[in-house]
């Protein structure tokens, strides 16, 4: 296999100036990192939380707290403490006080069922959990079926000022609900817990190549696997992002990125790490705080998921901010649809929006759009310092051609060595002779910057012909009526072993659904793409199938299709 277009990195080339193609690893684990920033900032405010500000050295004895109220009860050095919260205080606490304790945190999303709550936790091994009152019906539900020993509850109101947090919860702004006991298991609420507990030092003996995280992914093809991620993966993929976005403590982060999510621990975690204060979102998707706090606070960063951007766009008042504040914007999760970047740089700054490329088992950032260099549309960017991307053809095996589709393969220090935690076969499709294997089809153009094309999973096979469906959403979304589109293969009931390609589409306000706009869009269609891409079934929707980042989910939208015969 001859893959010397790839480790010859062509990509280097084009690096920031302040970028070099190699770094040199301070090797210092998360524990000792922290101490350093509190340190140096000790009342540099770390997180602001609805006008509150807690400082780099509040949230060091907040933790120490948390930290010896896990020993207390029953934390072993190793033991997953699973993490059911929003971006509220108690979350950036735990992140911290569950390393300092030795534990493993692994964020379970407000977002699953309770048969997925269930399983995560029952797979990880955790016996203790956070998680916020408004969420704790499903822990309720989920605990006699686990081993659970404590459950600590947080509320929204956590943190805020007695006055602030009691007219909140009269005036019905602050959500509350019942918590209730679980047999067998101690229940307590999280202020009253750390109330209890000392502020002495905890300082976490953890070694570098023991597990940091326990992450959650994947469930295509089973249930969700948890992703094991050691401490110099996590902490080399901080560095390398650090250098790579240049960033430090002069700047001030306003992300709606969840910290249960590995792109939110590993933006929260870092700026914790590297003194940057971040402004806490409890709700990712109420863009009217969003607003609020860029006026108020006048970050240097935005960061969130395509979709919370494109929303964005929407609102006149966004629009008429003033947004020379933000020295950049990073989207990630999902592409960025390359005919609305100029649009969304019109109102931030020109050159300011920045795609990134990552995944849980890389820790998770491997690729991305320079900070100040040539930003290419519809490109992911580059692979960090010490990283390695090469594209497999998955018809031969071997790299592709220059320009040709392939799926990516990746080296470098951020990628989880240890695998999937009791998935032994798991592991071993993912990761071959030091390679992660990605599941995902990209090109490489001459200057080294790297195009997604689709997902291995969701290539439609036609015929014998390959349809990227990336490529057809792309398409889709430049027909005027088009506000969001996701194409799909369903099986050919006339041709076994092949496929037919069918699109959901979700039409902007006004336009009429029916006949006449079906055939409107395959006409359009016909005139952008070969025969064999256009589709033989679209089916209108009101909205999408989404994961808690804003991704589709084209696997149960297929699903849906399928059982429901659209």
């Amino acid at each position: 296999m001859d893959d010397t277009l790839y480790t010859q990195r062509p990509w280097l080339k084009n690096y920031d100036k302040n970028v070099p193609p190699n770094l040199s690893y301070d090797n210092k684990t998360f524990c000792e990192k922290f101490r350093e920033t509190v340190a140096r900032y000790p009342d540099k405010p770390a997180v602001i939380y609805l006008g509150k500000r807690l400082s780099f050295k509040d949230m060091d004895l907040l933790s120490n707290r948390l930290a010896h109220y896990l020993k207390q009860n029953g934390l072993k050095p190793g033991q997953v403490v699973g993490l059911n919260l929003p971006n509220i205080p108690s979350h950036y606490i735990a992140v911290l006080a569950v390393q300092k304790a030795d534990g493993v945190s692994s964020g379970l999303s407000p977002l699953l069922t309770p048969s997925e709550l269930v399983h995560q936790i029952n797979d990880s091994g955790a016996r203790i959990i956070l998680t916020l009152d408004v969420l704790y019906e499903k822990i309720f539900d989920a605990a006699r079926k686990t081993d659970l020993s404590a459950v600590l509850v947080s509320s929204i109101a956590d943190f805020l000022p007695p006055a602030k947090a009691f007219l909140g919860k009269l005036l019905k702004k602050i959500p509350q609900a019942e918590v209730k006991p679980i047999a067998g298991v101690k229940v307590e609420r999280f202020m009253d817990a750390l109330k209890a507990m000392p502020e002495t030092e905890v300082t976490g003996s953890k070694g570098m190549d023991e597990v940091l995280y326990m992450m959650y992914t994947g469930g295509t093809t089973g249930p969700a696997k948890g992703a094991q991620l050691t401490q110099r993966n996590v902490m080399c993929n901080i560095q390398q992002v650090r250098v790579w976005l240049d960033t430090g403590p002069s700047d001030l982060f306003l992300s709606a990125f969840p910290l249960f999510h590995i792109a939110g621990l590993c933006l929260g975690g870092s700026s914790l790490l590297d003194g940057i204060t971040q402004i806490a979102v409890p709700n990712p998707r109420d863009t009217h705080f969003l607003i609020e706090a860029i006026k108020k606070y006048r970050p240097t960063a935005l960061v969130n998921v395509t979709t919370i951007f494109l929303e964005l766009m929407k609102l006149p008042e966004f629009k008429t901010l003033d947004l020379s504040c933000l020295r950049w914007c990073l989207s990630a999760a999902q592409p960025f649809p390359p005919e609305n970047i100029r649009e969304f740089e019109a109102i931030v700054g020109q050159g300011k929006l920045i795609e990134l490329y990552g995944m849980t088992e890389t820790s998770p950032v491997t690729c991305c759009l320079p900070r100040y260099g040539k930003k290419k549309p519809g490109s992911i960017g580059m692979p960090l310092p010490d990283t390695v991307f090469k594209l497999i053809d998955p018809a031969t095996g071997e790299p592709a051609k220059l320009g040709d589709p392939g799926e990516i393969a990746i080296s470098g220090p951020q990628v989880f060595t240890l695998g999937y935690y009791n998935q032994p076969e798991e592991t071993a499709h993912a990761l071959r002779d030091g390679w992660m294997y990605t599941g995902d089809i990209a090109r490489m153009d001459e200057d080294g910057y790297f195009y997604i094309v689709d997902r291995l999973k969701d290539m439609v096979i036609v015929s014998g012909f390959k349809v990227f469906t990336r490529e057809l959403d792309d398409v889709l979304v430049t027909h005027p009526d088009v506000q969001a589109a996701a194409s799909f293969g369903v099986p050919d009931p006339e041709r076994a072993g092949s496929e037919r390609v069918a699109c959901a589409v979700v039409l902007r306000p006004g336009i009429e659904k029916g006949d006449a706009e079906r055939d409107k869009i395959i006409a359009y269609l016909r005139e952008k793409v070969a025969p064999y891409k256009v589709p033989k079934r679209v089916i209108f929707m009101d909205e999408l199938p989404t994961s808690g980042v804003g991704k589709i989910l084209k696997r149960e939208l297929k699903q849906m299709v399928l059982q429901k015969g659209l």
